[in-house]
């Protein structure tokens, strides 16, 4: 007899996902860079077989687990999406507690570094490859996403289109748009500077001040209607929403009940720092964020899929919320009810 679900997956069961297949994760993969104060420390996860695998790069978040911020965390994404038939790379950020570097004035948390290594990363997949003989012209590079977790989610936004504008600065606009990413993942990520920073928020992040508008690349936005920051906002848990509240379409929006910052564990398994752990709310962020990024880079029907499965939970009958509803190709956008989860799903069209 084979359970190939946790027992504790419960109503999250009802998004489809595809069967987990199996993966080989090899870390860490070390590769040259000269200009960087240390050199890129890599972890690549790929599925055992298949050919013309699209590409998902994980950029960490930065919170206080002493291994988390770095290839050694979020094995609950990179195991599931290589699972799931992607090959996810992550690095390690300058701002990795296990590095213990200062960032300089103006590059708290080393905000620009963690763009800079995306493109790296992308100006790299070649060199990649080599390093790792096991999934040698296995990749898609025509097909790449990037997913970030809280500090990540800015890394993200940023690689997705938004600009920042520092408060510190002569009003230079930083952009790190890159068109060679074709989706996106934002979970948990942060929101609007300016007056809706905490006056803790701004010591943190004095240089933060995005502007999502420019934000055009399709993303689906993910964060825990409970996930409250007053170190950083005064606002509540839609504060983590903007890159989707705030972004033009197309993108898509998945609200987890009951979530806080970790999504029910995203970043490892039994971790100290999630305060919200549950396998089944984190298996929903598994199968739904999955879902996106094969429809996105596969261009299967996973997210039609997973939309009408919750959509079945309501009774057929969807809660349309959001902006630009009359635009939309299709009335998809709903309220999907998954039990005592019940996450909400949007959506908006340019």
């Amino acid at each position: 007899m084979v359970f190939p679900n946790h027992v504790l997956l419960g109503a999250a069961s009802i998004i489809p996902a595809a069967d987990h297949m199996m993966v080989s994760s090899i870390s860490p993969v070390v590769l040259p860079y000269p200009e960087r104060v240390v050199d890129m420390e890599l972890r690549v996860t790929a599925p055992l077989d298949g050919d013309d695998l699209p590409v998902v790069i994980v950029s960490h978040g930065q919170g206080n687990s002493n291994w988390l911020s770095s290839i050694a965390g979020y094995e609950p994404l990179y195991n599931y999406w290589a699972g799931q038939g992607f090959v996810v790379i992550q690095p390690t950020h300058l701002g990795s507690a296990t590095y213990g570097l200062q960032a300089p004035p103006g590059q708290e948390y080393f905000w620009e570094a963690r763009c800079e290594d995306i493109i790296w990363i992308l100006d790299h997949l070649d060199e990649i490859q080599e390093a790792v003989p096991s999934v040698k012209g296995r990749l898609d590079t025509d097909n790449i996403a990037i997913a970030g977790h809280s500090m990540g989610g800015w890394t993200a936004s940023m690689i997705l289109g938004a600009q920042n504008s520092s408060p510190l600065g002569n009003g230079t606009v930083t952009k790190y748009r890159d068109t060679r990413i074709k989706a996106g993942v934002v979970l948990a990520g942060t929101g609007k500077g300016g007056e809706d920073l905490s006056e803790q928020g701004r010591q943190m992040v004095p240089s933060y001040n995005p502007d999502f508008s420019t934000m055009e690349t399709p993303a689906l936005v993910v964060y825990g209607d409970s996930d409250l920051s007053p170190y950083l906002t005064v606002r509540g848990a839609d504060w983590h929403g903007d890159a989707y509240y705030l972004a033009p379409g197309p993108k898509d929006l998945f609200i987890v009940r009951g979530g806080k910052h970790s999504l029910g564990g995203v970043g490892g398994w039994d971790a100290l720092e999630t305060e919200d752990e549950s396998p089944e709310r984190l298996a929903s962020v598994q199968r739904a964020t999955s879902a996106y990024l094969r429809t996105a880079l596969y261009g299967d029907d996973s997210w039609q899929k997973a939309r009408a499965a919750l959509q079945v939970v309501l009774g057929n009958k969807p809660w349309l919320v959001g902006e630009d509803q009359t635009k939309c190709p299709d009335d998809a956008s709903l309220l999907g009810l998954i039990a005592d989860l019940t996450p909400y799903l949007d959506k908006k069209c340019r």
